[in-house]
């Protein structure tokens, strides 16, 4: 069975990687879906190619995964990949009830969509990419909520 795991990944956590590596074992083929855009909603740090890069360099290690990716909305990328399971991580309850209404949204554009929620192990369960940004942001370090590779990047940019 194949899957999608669909996500900002901006920047990419330690929390995301664990959910990745878990839902390989779970999947044949896992699809990590960069959102590249069509959102509004968030503006990103890294550019798509550069969150897909160290998407790649981060999962070189699991053959059934595939980096990749999308705009528009993930419904239609779902389909066009003939894909109809799409995994969610969950921290909290307030992610649950949001992801939640997220997969009811998703359900009534494509009612042949299924969602399968990962819980995020304990010491993820408070990382949040957007504070790893501000972190990084004010110089402080970020190395045990993201690979060396990850926290290279982000001083990088922050320069």
């Amino acid at each position: 069975m194949h899957a999608i795991f669909p996500g900002t990944f901006d920047p990419l956590t330690l929390g995301h990687l664990d959910l990745m590596t878990r839902a390989a074992k779970l999947f044949s083929h896992l699809v990590v879906a960069v959102n590249g855009g069509g959102s509004s909603v968030k503006k990103p740090l890294f550019s798509t190619d550069e969150r897909a890069m160290l998407l790649k360099a981060e999962l070189q290690h699991l053959p059934n995964v595939e980096v990749c990716a999308f705009s528009g909305l993930l419904v239609d990328f779902a389909k066009s990949r003939q894909i109809m399971t799409i995994v969610r991580g969950i921290r909290n309850a307030a992610d649950g009830d949001y992801e939640m209404q997220l997969a009811h949204m998703n359900g009534q554009l494509q009612p042949n969509l299924e969602v399968v929620f990962l819980a995020a192990k304990a010491q993820y369960s408070f990382v949040r990419a957007s504070w790893v940004r501000e972190i990084a942001a004010l110089g402080g370090d970020v190395s045990a909520f993201v690979t060396a590779g990850v926290a290279e990047a982000l001083r990088n940019k922050y320069k």
